[in-house]
């Protein structure tokens, strides 16, 4: 019979400070809490999960951290916990690795996530089982079975997709037993649920959360119920004293990433070629040592953020001509995607280098409906660069619009689900460079009815407080005519861009505003960039 052996953390993510402390002796059932390590949850957080060595379980519950245990079963146990932790401010990464050293074996990892994450499931070859909804969910696997129950009617946009698989669905008005796709809303579409799998089949059934407990579950369900202990003996759970330091590798949440375009004062060229020591990098007065450094020349990870709200064909046509200037301008090092949006955001192009593709999917690229709703728009493409970012390559958001989002007073029409100030949170805590472009689309206002010019100057300034906050460029653009030139504009800017990343001298989180300088060894060259953030 072969050995196994379990691994149990307890954790809540925050995005500074990275603080762990030995669980609370609160009495629980081991099944709801188990004793460990817990680190503070930050509500709307977003959560990556990666096993390509075994299955996923994941639960969503009401309480305000994530607990992760792995179950390895081969045949010789493990000396160290196979699961890998990474904390990146608002995302947090838990996945399963096997060292050089290993024996073969199938390792399964179970979850449970709060309600408010933002989560992302990853397999290999393996499964996939999810029991409720988070805000969203994405969840993917190239070979596995992907099974989702919700102990009540949904109330998401759902989208499944299975390549050679069957996709089967029992949910009331959502059934079916055969296909590839389906794809709908249930409810009012409050939350996401996306389902991809290569040749696995996909299932989304309703399930008794009692009869799950208690294990009495239909049979057609029974891939649904809390998953069934392998074969084998477990090895004891291990609590806080029996975890090394060895057990969680962990990335200080505490280096703070720079994104810094140099330009020379007299001319407001960009300043190329510089080295680590031509920068000098002061917090709060205090100089501090520059631990990474990436040259202008690193290749970015580029998403076009495109405002279609409003648009007729012939306006269309003019914005899908100036993303093809944007495309035509970039080097071929840059990955580009696509998200438009109106009512909501659509991916028209994950994130590529190929541009022959990335040229046919923006010339299909046609009007949407729905009121302008740019804040969820834009943290839909911060996610999007958070989920799509390979080799740790650098990050930035071009945004086009007017900037009427729906929130503001004035503008007809609903607005968007995430507030002004919390969009603004988040482009402060986002490692890459936010541009935003303007257009002009304002007109007189016949009635209390019509956009009023106060909301057209609000969107204005809106839109220049967030590439202020994401330390990138604004630009205005007066007439659509003009729109392509702006966009040869941020290429040219984004090939000055310099990245610094240091750890800083002073450790204590106590909230408050710290001051970021950065000076360049040349004559006349200035740094331009994010000022600080807040220690939180």
């Amino acid at each position: 019979m072969p050995s196994k052996r379990v691994f149990v953390l307890v954790l809540c993510f925050a995005l500074i400070p990275l603080s762990l402390a030995a669980a609370q002796s609160e009495t629980a059932a081991p099944s709801e809490t188990p004793q460990g390590i817990r680190i503070e949850f930050i509500s709307g957080s977003h959560l990556r999960i990666e096993n390509q060595f075994g299955d996923v379980d994941a639960e969503v519950w009401k309480e305000n951290f994530v607990t992760v245990s792995a179950t390895v079963e081969g045949s010789k146990p493990l000396a160290r916990s196979p699961v890998v932790i990474e904390n990146r401010k608002q995302l947090l990464l838990i996945s399963i690795v096997r060292r050089p050293t290993d024996p073969p074996l199938a390792i399964r990892l179970t979850v449970k996530i709060p309600e408010s994450a933002h989560a992302e499931i990853i397999t290999g070859k393996h499964s996939i089982s999810l029991r409720g909804t988070p805000s969203s969910a994405s969840l993917r696997s190239v070979g596995g079975d992907v099974t989702v129950g919700f102990s009540e009617a949904p109330n998401a946009d759902i989208l499944a997709r299975s390549i050679t698989g069957s996709v089967a669905s029992t949910l009331p008005d959502f059934r079916t037993s055969n296909g590839h796709v389906l794809q709908g809303r249930l409810g009012a579409g409050a939350q996401t649920l996306r389902v991809n799998s290569q040749s696995g089949g996909i299932s989304l059934a309703l399930i008794n959360e009692a009869e799950v407990r208690s294990n009495r579950v239909p049979d057609e369900l029974v891939d649904l119920q809390t998953p069934r202990k392998p074969a084998g003996t477990p090895a004891p759970v291990l609590d806080t004293q029996e975890i090394s330091e060895g057990d969680i590798i962990r990335v200080d949440s505490q280096l703070v990433t720079l994104n810094m375009s140099v330009v020379d004062r007299n001319t407001s060229r960009g300043v190329v070629g510089l080295r680590q020591s031509d920068f000098r990098l002061f917090e709060n007065g205090n100089e501090q040592q520059i631990l990474q450094f990436e040259s202008s020349s690193a290749p970015f990870d580029l998403m076009l953020l495109i405002d279609l709200s409003g648009s007729t064909r012939d306006v269309v046509s003019l914005i899908r001509a100036a993303a093809l200037r944007f495309v035509n301008a970039a080097r071929p090092s840059d990955r580009i995607g696509v998200i438009t949006f109106a009512g909501r955001p659509t991916l028209v192009s994950a994130l590529t280098l190929n541009r022959q593709t990335l040229r046919e999917r923006i010339n299909a690229i046609g009007t949407e409906a729905g009121d302008t709703k740019l804040y969820d728009a834009a943290d839909f493409s911060l996610t999007q660069l958070l989920q799509d970012t390979k080799n740790a390559r650098r990050t930035a958001v071009v945004l086009m619009s007017d900037g009427l989002d729906g929130n503001i007073e004035g503008v007809q029409g609903e607005g968007s689900k995430l507030s002004y100030s919390d969009l603004v949170n988040r482009v402060r805590e986002f490692d890459g460079v936010i541009y935003t472009l303007w257009l002009n689309t304002e007109y007189e206002a016949l009635s209390p009815l019509d956009t009023q010019p106060e909301a057209f100057d609000a969107g204005h300034d809106r839109l220049k407080e967030i590439a202020d906050a994401g330390g990138g460029a604004f630009y205005e653009v007066e007439r659509l005519e003009d729109l392509a030139g702006a966009y040869e504009r941020v290429v040219a800017d984004l090939g000055t861009v310099y990245s610094l990343a240091y750890r800083p001298s002073d450790k204590t989180r106590d909230a408050k505003w710290r001051a970021i300088r950065v000076t360049v060894n040349r004559p006349n060259a200035v740094a331009r960039g994010k000022h600080g953030y807040y220690a939180n």
